[in-house]
């Protein structure tokens, strides 16, 4: 008989994302899509590019883990009581009469809940990818901590193919080249699950799943009520960065040695001052550049 924790812990690890979970899932990330500016005018002329881009945004996570595994990347349309019920919140978020949907997410409240839901179905897609790249790379630890890390925020970076199909793609909003808080915490969410799921980690998969989802929830719902963007990870960033690459600060540059050193005279002057005027007219011209 295990203690009121385990039990607690290994019950929430059990409970079925379908369909509540999910639905929350799909409104947070349709509403997320028709914030944008021109999304809803492009719903009305185009029906048909907005709703694959909603797709994009709902399922870009199994779509881009299905490409890092070489799997087809419309698999997920196999899945037809998901398609389906993402096309229909999809559907009355753009096209409800008096745009009622909208207005009631307008709510804080629905809001917390809904992004609190969305963040639970982030710790299941995170665990579901490692151990579906278990399944094909044995204790492949890099391959499992890339695929949970896709799975789990693979939708912001899926949908910059869309963005640049559509010209409105901006290199400085890459997720690629600027990871965002959500990027990195699941990608912090995806290394714990990997090593856990290797025995490198001493603790259970549902304590585990538990306390990450707790953290994601109460960092994603502090965000909201405080309208602050809150990066828990700066500080560790900030210790790393200090430690890896920060020690080169400390160290006097060697221009200074050079420059400290006297000046030699005779007739090897001029020859030893041409490498580092040469060096000297490189360094511009890649300023310049």
């Amino acid at each position: 008989m295990g203690t009121p924790w385990d039990e607690l812990t290994l019950t929430f690890s059990r409970t079925s994302m379908f369909p509540f979970f999910d639905i929350a899932h799909y409104v947070v990330s349709v509403m997320a899509l028709k914030q944008q500016p021109g999304a809803a005018a492009v719903a009305w002329q185009n029906p048909l590019s907005s709703w694959f881009t909603a797709m994009l945004h709902c399922f870009g996570g199994g779509i881009l883990s299905c490409i890092l595994l070489a799997e087809p990347p419309l698999r997920f349309l196999t899945n037809h009581t998901h398609i389906l019920l993402a096309s229909s919140i999809w559907y009355i978020i753009f096209f409800c009469p008096c745009d009622l949907v909208s207005q009631g997410y307008s709510y804080l409240p629905v809001q917390l809940l809904a992004a609190g839901m969305k963040e639970v179905t982030r710790t299941w897609k995170i665990v579901g990818g490692v151990t579906h790249a278990n399944s094909y790379y044995k204790n492949g630890w890099l391959v499992m901590i890339a695929i949970g890390w896709a799975r789990g925020a693979g939708g912001s970076i899926i949908t910059t193919f869309e963005q640049l199909v559509k010209g409105d793609w901006k290199p400085k909003g890459d997720e690629w080249l600027k990871m965002s808080h959500t990027a990195k915490i699941t990608l912090l969410g995806s290394v714990m699950f990997t090593f856990q799921h290797t025995d490198h980690l001493g603790i259970s998969k549902h304590n585990l799943m538990f306390l990450y989802t707790i953290f994601l929830v109460t960092i994603k719902v502090t965000m909201m009520i405080t309208k602050s963007p809150l990066v828990p990870l700066a500080p560790l960033e900030d210790i790393l960065s200090r430690m890896l690459f920060g020690w080169q600060q400390q160290i006097p540059s060697c221009e200074k040695k050079t420059e400290t050193r006297p000046a030699s005279n005779g007739p090897c002057s001029s020859a030893s001052e041409a490498p580092v005027d040469a060096a000297d007219d490189a360094k511009k011209k890649y300023a310049e550049d």
